[in-house]
């Protein structure tokens, strides 16, 4: 099953980004035909990163696509070196998104997908069995059936370090739980296997993702609000860099009006990693089941030359309109 990073948020230094960045392939801006994307090896940026692609290549822009953690990312913005970022996830990226900024380097075009949280998961048997709230943690008869432990993601990502600040600040008695931190792969692993046999789990949860898809979940109440305000719900950003965004208005436009629901997603990221389908084709399937969308996308942007650019993209996708 293809791997599932997520939220990578430690520091680098200067030399590291220069060695990464200079390990691949050259991404000089040459013209204003070329649109660099930085792409963590996340499911649901790669797949909508990949469908972005393809309508901007329909358009007539040469697209290039680097995989870069996001803290690499945010410093590779702020050096030019890459001109968008579609997996701005807050308040997890808080940090870099903030400094960046304040440095006046990256332009926020807004949210990307709508709906996407963060929380404490728990099978929905776990949850109808009265398991609701993150302030249970304290209740030594639920604690017992969880044997004390989250099941979490690696260590360095932006999930771990707001659960191990959760551990620190003793939030919901955690200071006595166990957190097994490990990949995604290895986490939900974990949870499906106590879910076959009908135990009791705690997971560190998202949507968008297929894990909301393939199991029947439920997400903790959250009063404390470790995940975030509201209940750990999340933005999920488009940034391009300041530059990009003044010589490229017809491009800047197109990545401004590109926004999913988190079902979109989670059900894009089933076909990409679950069914481990090529990115490429999830999202051209994606568009052919969603003209409609991929209309409004489009509404106000052209090709390079000019042209109205929902035919050029139509024509060349073979995408059928929409005339419902």
């Amino acid at each position: 099953m293809t791997c599932t990073r997520c939220f990578g948020t430690a520091s680098i230094s200067g030399v590291l980004l220069s060695s990464v960045l200079l390990s691949a392939p050259t991404f000089a801006q040459d013209d204003a035909d070329t649109v660099r994307f930085a792409v963590p090896a996340w499911p649901g940026v790669t797949v909508k990163t990949a469908l972005t692609a393809q309508l901007l290549e329909a358009l007539g822009y040469e697209v290039r696509k680097q995989e870069l953690g996001s803290t690499i990312t945010y410093e590779a913005m702020n050096q030019g070196e890459i001109d968008a970022f579609m997996a701005a996830w807050l308040p997890a990226q808080n940090g870099m998104y903030e400094t960046a900024m304040e440095r006046g380097t990256i332009v926020d075009l807004g949210n990307n997908v709508d709906g996407a949280r963060l929380g404490f998961a728990v099978p929905a048997y776990a949850y109808e069995a009265g398991f609701t709230s993150a302030e249970q943690f304290t209740n030594d008869a639920f604690a017992e059936r969880v044997n004390r432990t989250i099941y979490s993601i690696e260590v360095g990502s932006g999930m771990s370090d707001l659960l191990n600040a959760a551990v620190e600040d003793n939030v919901y008695g955690l200071s006595e739980w166990k957190l097994s931190e490990t990949s995604t792969p290895g986490m939900l692993s974990a949870a499906a296997d106590a879910m076959s046999r009908n135990e009791w789990v705690v997971f560190a949860g998202w949507t968008p993702h297929w894990m909301n898809i393939e199991y029947d979940i439920e997400y903790l109440d959250d009063p404390e609000n470790i995940w975030g305000e509201g209940g750990g719900r999340s933005d999920v950003k488009t940034l391009v860099t300041t530059e990009f965004s003044e010589e490229n208005p017809n491009a800047t436009r197109l990545l401004d009006q590109i926004t999913f629901t988190a079902d979109d997603q989670s059900a894009m990221i089933y076909g990409f990693s679950y069914e481990e389908r090529e990115p490429e084709q999830v999202a051209l399937e994606w568009m052919r089941d969603n003209t409609e969308r991929v209309q409004a996308f489009l509404n106000g942007v052209t090709t390079r030359n000019g042209e109205p650019g929902w035919q050029a993209v139509e024509q060349t996708l073979k995408l059928e309109k929409d005339e419902s």
